[in-house]
């Protein structure tokens, strides 16, 4: 039979109601059931308790199916009612379930699951001996000679289980405000066990009808043994499940090429799989320190920490690192020792695994849950094999990225190089023509040095690499957030400015070209005999091109561009700005 489960917080004012429903219905109730269903047990005081002690043993075997127990007492229950009927029924059946919730250790803000589930049971209790007295049903020594006994039999299976699966649907919506489907995995596993565990309790009432309290622990031992076997047995295809969504994980975590996409899908993946509130993602830093690099709140409640570096042995994080072992904490009481000040107060299970790579921590992982225990043995072995996938996936994304930076970049200047800047160029023209409305402008500026082989022949290659490089450093400056900034090859550098006119770029372009020709560029790797540093002078010919005014292709527009520079500014004098102009 299924209990509530802690699915959700629930509402302080629904709690004090459930306690206060439970204190008149309760005693009222059995008190009723007392007068109506007067039991006869006299001199059997030995079997009910030892009927007790079944159920108890039993309630200590459950499965948690969405975070739904669910215990195979009602077979018990159904062998009790059938011979001593309801009022001993429902002691029986109350006890097994507070023995259920010791099990579960609620904690103390969980503590109205008592009322709530002892007030369940006893209304199914109730709906269920109704149906089965109106047809007809006894209690006692029954030998089912007729058809009448099997039918009443029958309904009375059917509104147990039915009303179980409906008010566990109703208090579902009613207490927690969830709107759960009725026809779920737990609805599915409730059906299997029942046809395991009913026939059971069915024999278990034959053979005490006939041998007396004998039959209990007889039939008891196989009882208990078919509740440990479907524990085990849903156990064991929980963790087959684990381990199917982790290895699905981690080849998703091995085919991204980004290292944020690996952080942000690991931690993604993992807050689905597990009940996790909140995400540390620490990465170690050259200056031997932890930085926090992600910060994860499931409900998007906290800001991120204001303390984002820890030192080796500081907090829990920092202990993972300093001595390269996993942590797992059941309770804050069991590392309120440790002083962590961005851990959230609200926080009690904590999962901390080092991220290693190569015999070397590179990454430490915090997982915090609201719930005390919230994490089994083997969702914690399961975390570790992710780490480990976690951490080849990141060394893979940093090696993708760092070839994928040198083949992007010219390796002196560290600007983008002329191969990325033309896939750049096409990408963006591309992504333009896809757009419904009229496209912005958009413009190009394409700078020459003006005789640079002059400066190499009398300054030597080394200072013409200086000038080169100090060049980069200025053009990224001026364009900043603007645009883009390219070498273009050679002493020709290149600039993508989206969403500017032909007249802002040459506002631009003016303001470059005074930059580069009145700011003496300083050389201290020249070839002279003296050899302090000194300064010279460079001057540009910039030609610029706007798009769709000039052209509608990216080619086109490097082309014009190139065009105006050398036809408008180099061959006019040099240090210059011109424009395309067909």
């Amino acid at each position: 039979m299924k209990t509530m489960g802690v699915v959700n917080m629930v509402e302080k004012r629904k709690q004090i109601a459930l306690w206060i429903a439970w204190i008149f219905i309760w005693p009222i109730s059995l008190t009723l059931i007392y007068v109506l269903w007067t039991p006869s047990f006299e001199g059997q005081t030995i079997d009910i308790l030892s009927f007790a002690i079944l159920a108890c043993i039993v309630a200590f075997f459950p499965l948690l199916v969405n975070n739904t127990p669910i215990f195979f007492v009602h077979g018990i229950s159904f062998a009790v009612f059938l011979y001593y009927g309801l009022f001993i029924e429902v002691l029986i059946t109350q006890l097994a379930i507070l023995t259920l919730l010791v099990k579960l250790r609620i904690e103390r803000t969980e503590l109205f699951r008592i009322p709530l589930n002892m007030l369940m049971f006893l209304i199914i209790s109730i709906l269920s001996a109704s149906v089965y007295k109106l047809l007809g049903g006894v209690n006692g020594s029954i030998y089912f000679t007729s058809i009448n006994d099997a039918i009443a039999v029958i309904g009375y299976i059917v509104t147990v289980f039915v009303s179980n699966q409906v008010l566990l649907f109703g208090f579902h919506k009613a207490i927690y405000n969830l709107d759960r489907k009725l026809i779920d995995k737990g609805f599915a596993w409730e059906f299997i066990t029942t046809l395991f565990v009913l026939p059971v309790g069915f024999i278990l009432y034959l053979m005490y009808r006939d041998f007396g309290v004998s039959a209990i622990y007889f039939v008891g031992l196989p009882f208990i043994s078919i509740s440990f076997i479907l524990m085990l047995y849903y156990s064991s295809r929980n963790i087959n499940y684990y381990l199917q969504k982790t290895s699905e994980i981690g080849h998703e975590l091995t085919v991204q090429m980004e290292v944020n996409e690996v952080i942000d899908l690991f931690i993604e993946r993992v807050t689905e799989l597990l009940p996790i509130d909140y995400t540390f993602v620490y990465e170690v830093t050259d200056e031997e320190t932890l930085r926090l690099s992600r910060f994860c709140d499931k409900e998007k409640l906290l800001d991120f920490p204001t303390k984002d570096r820890l030192a080796k042995f500081e907090a829990i994080s920092g202990n993972v690192w300093g001595h390269n072992k996993s942590i797992h904490y059941q309770n804050r009481r069991q590392w309120g020792h440790i002083e962590d000040v961005d851990l959230p107060l609200l926080g009690q299970s904590v999962v901390s695994l080092p991220v290693e790579r190569n015999n070397k921590v590179t990454a430490v992982i915090t997982l915090l849950s609201k719930k005390k225990r919230a994490f089994e043995k083997h969702q914690f072995m399961i975390l570790n094999i992710l780490t480990n996938y976690l951490a080849v996936a990141l060394e893979n994304a940093r090696n993708y990225e760092e070839t994928k930076r040198k083949s992007e970049r010219d390796p002196l200047t560290r600007l983008f190089n002329f191969r990325y800047f033309q896939d750049y160029l096409e990408d963006y023209f591309t992504e333009e023509k896809k757009q419904l409305y009229p496209q912005e402008d958009m413009s190009l500026i394409l700078l020459d040095l003006d005789h640079f082989k002059e400066v190499n022949d009398t300054y030597g290659h080394e200072s013409g690499n200086e000038i080169l490089t100090a060049l980069a450093s200025r053009l990224t400056s001026k364009i900043g957030n603007q645009g883009t900034v390219a070498r273009y090859g050679g002493e020709e550098f290149v600039v993508f400015l989206p969403d500017t006119s032909k007249a802002e770029c040459q506002m631009i372009a003016e303001d470059l070209r005074k930059e580069i020709a009145e700011k003496m560029f300083a050389l201290s790797n020249h070839i002279l005999e003296n050899k302090e540093p000194i300064k010279v002078q460079v001057t540009a010919s910039i030609g610029i091109a706007t798009c769709p005014e000039d052209c509608d292709e990216p080619l086109e527009l490097i082309r014009h561009a190139d065009r105006a520079m050398y036809l408008g500014a180099k061959q006019k004098g040099r240090n210059k700005v011109a424009l395309y102009s067909r």
